[in-house]
């Protein structure tokens, strides 16, 4: 199957978390020592998806690697909880592409691109469904997936509509 969007591995610059301060956002990934490595989507037309290499994901909303040198002794991944949306204008400065990742992993991601993509944007669709009481979930099952979300800052971004 062709893949019909553009990606790339970035990291987020410091200048994206100048504007995105811990203290207002607390669920968004932050090491003061390093800078997160995403992997970047447009499968939109209206904003970009940052989705952060991580090594260690305890849960199902995200893509784990089963193939790399590091996933045989972590739980790594890509964590779909953890994504950042971008503006295609006002937040893509706050880019870096100088991000650098394991090999192995990056040949697992380009195999498994195209079910990257639909795992990340229905873990997106589902949270703006529920949001604009389109398809409400359980109070449980939204909780258990999207409590520690960082979808929650990016309503703008994703074109949610304030109820």
């Amino acid at each position: 199957m062709k893949t019909e969007f553009d990606y790339q591995i970035y990291k987020l610059s410091n200048t994206f978390y100048q504007i995105f301060t811990t203290h207002e956002y607390p669920e968004l990934l932050n090491k003061e020592s390093r800078p997160y490595n995403c992997l970047l989507l447009q499968t939109k037309y209206d904003y970009f998806i940052c989705i952060p290499f991580r090594t260690n994901i305890r849960h199902k909303d995200a893509f784990h690697f089963s193939k790399s040198k590091r996933s045989q002794c972590n739980k790594s991944g890509l964590d779909y909880s953890k994504c950042v949306i971008l503006d295609n204008n006002t937040y893509m400065a706050c880019l870096e592409d100088n991000a650098i990742v394991d090999t192995d992993e990056y040949a697992e991601v380009v195999t498994n691109i195209n079910e990257i993509a639909e795992e990340v944007n229905k873990y997106i669709d589902t949270y703006i469904s529920h949001i604009e009481n389109k398809n409400v979930l359980h109070s449980a099952e939204f909780e258990r997936r999207y409590r520690y979300s960082t979808l929650k800052y990016f309503h703008k971004e994703l074109g949610i509509q304030k109820n």
